[in-house]
Order: structure tokens, then C-alpha cells, then sequence
């Protein structure tokens, strides 16, 4: 399997020649999920949902097929008719030709004021990959190989980033949600998680690939 991270919370996956995307939001590249069999949204909030760039998907594949939670689903089900499922935390399916379960059900808090929305994340292939959108889950009784670490956020600390990194101990991890993280704090941000996070971490630029398992 071969990952490449696409501009802020978006990855590709490809397998066996057929390729799933993760969370095509506004600040990806306009062409995120062209190519795409598989499309999986964790959330609403536009960096990780943006319709112009699922349709670009879609319409480049009239094969390709999304899948979801209910409140993205329910804004974009009549844009693809028949091609958009809703998910939710314990479901599991195949989505061209990778294994995926559901873990998590809501947004982390980003202020006390703030209602917190849905958000799922997708464990790929019994663990090969997770992503866990824009929440600290842990996916219980399962081991990940490389954790997709959501690095900054209004909703986190590099402190609570850690301690993520320490619940799941994955094999390694590589930085998503990144694209508001200054390239100057970045060696700052690099040297605690390197040095606490008790694991391989990394991050790739844009269009960068790296090979899973």
C-alpha cells in the first residue's frame, strides 16, 4: 500500500491499483479526489468536506462511491444518488478493495461554548492505517501501524498530541492537519513529539509518498 499526503488532513491510499482518499477539504489541492474509487469523509467542517472537490471526484469516476457519517451524507446524498453511504462508530465494509471499521463519534471540544458535531475516523486494513479526523480516539483492541496524527488544530495542544501518540503506540506516525502550522514551528513541534512521543514520527510535504506495511 502506498500512501501520499495530499495539503492538510487529505491522504491517498493505493492498493492493487485502486486508490481511496481521505477528506478532501478546501485547503487540499482542487484535483484531491480525482482518481478516487473510494471517498471517506470524517466530518463536516470544510477543511476535511469540500463538495466542489468530492463532485471533481465523482464526476472523473461515475464508478467512484462515498462514504460518510449522516450529517455530511445528508448534504450531498442528492448530488450522488445510490453513491453515498452513512456510517457510523462500530460499522465495518470494503470500499475498493480496503478493509475499513469506523471508531469514534464525536468532534474534540474546541471551546466549552462551541456544540460539538460528529466525526468519525477509519482504521484501514486491520490497522494498517488510521485516521482519526478531527478527534484524539483510540480504536479499541486494535494495533496501528501508521497513525495519521493530527498535529495542529484549534482543538489540541502539542501536549495533548503527545499523550494521543502514546495511547494508540503505533509503529509510526506522520503529521495531517497541518497546513496552519508556520514552517518556522515546525522543527519545535517536530523535537517534543520526536523526543516524547515514544515512536517513529515524520511528516511528508504535498504530494509526497510513502509505502505501507
Amino acid at each position: 500500500m502506498e500512501l501520499t499526503k495530499k495539503t492538510h488532513a487529505c491522504v491517498r491510499l493505493e492498493k492493487d491499483g485502486r486508490t481511496l482518499v481521505i477528506d478532501p477539504g478546501v485547503f487540499s489541492e482542487p484535483d484531491a479526489a480525482v482518481g478516487a474509487d473510494a471517498i471517506l469523509v470524517t466530518h463536516e467542517h470544510m477543511d476535511h468536506f469540500d463538495e466542489g472537490r468530492l463532485r471533481a471526484g465523482m464526476e472523473a469516476n461515475p464508478g467512484a462511491q462515498i462514504w460518510t457519517l449522516a450529517a455530511v451524507a445528508d448534504q450531498i446524498s442528492a448530488a450522488f444518488p445510490g453513491r453515498v453511504h452513512t456510517v457510523g462508530e462500530g460499522d465495518a465494509f470494503t470500499a475498493a478493495g480496503f478493509d475499513i471499521e469506523v471508531h469514534g463519534q464525536l468532534h474534540a471540544v474546541i471551546h466549552p461554548d462551541i456544540p460539538r458535531i460528529t466525526n468519525v475516523g477509519y482504521l484501514i486494513d486491520g490497522g494498517a492505517v488510521f485516521h482519526p479526523g478531527d478527534a484524539l480516539t483510540v480504536p479499541e483492541d486494535r494495533t496501528v501501524d501508521t497513525l495519521l496524527l493530527p498535529v495542529h488544530a484549534p482543538w489540541n495542544k502539542v501536549a495533548e498530541v503527545i499523550d494521543y501518540l502514546r495511547a494508540v503506540t503505533p509503529r509510526r506516525a506522520v503529521d495531517i492537519h497541518d497546513s496552519l502550522l508556520q514552517d518556522h514551528a515546525r522543527p519545535i513541534y517536530d523535537g517534543m513529539i520526536d523526543k516524547l512521543g515514544g515512536t517513529d514520527h515524520g511528516r511528508l510535504a504535498p504530494g509526497a509518498a510513502t509505502t505501507l506495511g
